[in-house]
Protein backbone atom coordinates (compact mmCIF):
# COMPACT_ATOMS: atom_id res chain seq x y z
CA UNK A 1 0.00 0.00 0.00
CA UNK A 2 1.13 3.60 -0.98
CA UNK A 3 0.04 7.14 -0.39
CA UNK A 4 1.74 9.83 -2.16
CA UNK A 5 0.07 13.10 -1.56
CA UNK A 6 1.13 16.45 -3.27
CA UNK A 7 -0.28 19.67 -3.81
CA UNK A 8 1.01 21.39 -1.06
CA UNK A 9 2.87 24.49 -0.92
CA UNK A 10 2.90 28.53 0.07
CA UNK A 11 -0.23 30.63 -0.30
CA UNK A 12 -1.40 33.77 0.33
CA UNK A 13 -4.09 34.40 3.39
CA UNK A 14 -7.43 33.74 1.42
CA UNK A 15 -6.06 31.69 -1.79
CA UNK A 16 -6.31 28.66 -2.22
CA UNK A 17 -4.45 24.94 -2.89
CA UNK A 18 -5.86 21.85 -4.08
CA UNK A 19 -3.71 18.68 -3.00
CA UNK A 20 -4.59 15.11 -3.97
CA UNK A 21 -3.41 11.72 -2.70
CA UNK A 22 -2.79 9.01 -5.16
CA UNK A 23 -3.28 5.34 -3.84
CA UNK A 24 -1.55 2.15 -5.38
CA UNK A 25 -1.31 -1.38 -3.81
CA UNK A 26 -5.52 -1.93 -2.60
CA UNK A 27 -8.25 -1.52 -4.08
CA UNK A 28 -9.05 2.34 -3.79
CA UNK A 29 -12.59 1.99 -4.12
CA UNK A 30 -13.44 0.18 -1.71
CA UNK A 31 -11.77 1.91 1.19
CA UNK A 32 -13.20 5.36 2.78
CA UNK A 33 -10.38 8.38 2.38
CA UNK A 34 -9.46 11.05 4.93
CA UNK A 35 -7.35 13.58 5.39
CA UNK A 36 -6.08 15.01 8.65
CA UNK A 37 -3.62 17.64 9.25
CA UNK A 38 -0.46 18.73 11.85
CA UNK A 39 0.57 21.91 12.80
CA UNK A 40 3.63 22.53 15.14
CA UNK A 41 3.02 21.79 18.74
CA UNK A 42 -0.09 20.70 18.13
CA UNK A 43 -2.02 16.74 17.23
CA UNK A 44 -2.76 15.63 14.57
CA UNK A 45 -6.17 16.33 13.54
CA UNK A 46 -9.38 14.89 11.27
CA UNK A 47 -10.04 17.62 8.42
CA UNK A 48 -12.24 15.68 6.39
CA UNK A 49 -13.34 12.22 5.11
CA UNK A 50 -15.11 11.09 2.11
CA UNK A 51 -17.11 7.63 1.86
CA UNK A 52 -16.41 4.62 -1.03
CA UNK A 53 -18.96 5.30 -3.61
CA UNK A 54 -22.06 7.15 -2.47
CA UNK A 55 -19.57 10.72 -2.00
CA UNK A 56 -20.63 11.15 1.59
CA UNK A 57 -18.41 13.02 2.83
CA UNK A 58 -17.82 15.03 6.64
CA UNK A 59 -15.89 17.76 7.38
CA UNK A 60 -14.30 19.65 10.72
CA UNK A 61 -15.92 22.44 11.71
CA UNK A 62 -12.59 24.31 11.27
CA UNK A 63 -13.12 24.14 7.50
CA UNK A 64 -16.49 23.90 6.78
CA UNK A 65 -17.79 26.04 3.81
CA UNK A 66 -14.26 26.34 2.59
CA UNK A 67 -12.66 22.93 2.00
CA UNK A 68 -14.17 19.95 -0.33
CA UNK A 69 -12.98 16.69 -0.21
CA UNK A 70 -13.69 14.52 -3.53
CA UNK A 71 -12.18 11.46 -4.82
CA UNK A 72 -11.72 9.76 -8.42
CA UNK A 73 -11.80 5.93 -7.78
CA UNK A 74 -11.23 5.77 -11.38
CA UNK A 75 -7.70 7.74 -11.11
CA UNK A 76 -7.09 5.78 -7.48
CA UNK A 77 -6.90 9.92 -6.04
CA UNK A 78 -8.28 11.67 -3.58
CA UNK A 79 -8.29 15.77 -3.69
CA UNK A 80 -8.46 18.27 -1.09
CA UNK A 81 -9.85 21.75 -2.44
CA UNK A 82 -8.67 24.41 0.33
CA UNK A 83 -10.42 28.08 -0.29
CA UNK A 84 -10.21 31.21 1.62
CA UNK A 85 -7.44 29.63 3.52
CA UNK A 86 -6.07 31.05 6.62
CA UNK A 87 -2.59 31.29 8.28
CA UNK A 88 -4.19 28.70 10.98
CA UNK A 89 -4.39 26.14 7.95
CA UNK A 90 -0.64 26.01 7.14
CA UNK A 91 0.19 22.42 8.71
CA UNK A 92 1.68 19.33 7.25
CA UNK A 93 -1.26 17.53 5.67
CA UNK A 94 -1.83 13.74 5.70
CA UNK A 95 -3.94 11.40 3.68
CA UNK A 96 -4.84 8.00 4.97
CA UNK A 97 -6.30 5.06 4.04
CA UNK A 98 -8.74 4.06 6.77
CA UNK A 99 -9.75 0.47 7.54
CA UNK A 100 -8.90 -2.49 9.85
CA UNK A 101 -5.04 -1.62 8.92
CA UNK A 102 -4.57 2.19 8.63
CA UNK A 103 -2.17 3.77 6.20
CA UNK A 104 -0.54 7.26 6.08
CA UNK A 105 1.35 9.34 3.62
CA UNK A 106 4.37 10.82 3.68
CA UNK A 107 2.01 14.52 4.28
CA UNK A 108 2.77 17.49 2.14
CA UNK A 109 3.36 21.29 3.52
CA UNK A 110 1.16 23.99 3.55
CA UNK A 111 1.69 27.21 4.55
CA UNK A 112 -0.38 30.13 4.44
CA UNK A 113 1.35 34.02 4.95
CA UNK A 114 1.94 36.66 3.56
Amino acid sequence: VQLVESGGGLVQPGGSLRLSCAGSGFTFSSYVMSWYRQAPGKERELVAYISTTDGRTNYADSVKGRFIISRDNAKNTVYLQMNSLKPEDTAVYYCRRNGIIVYWGQGTQVTVSS
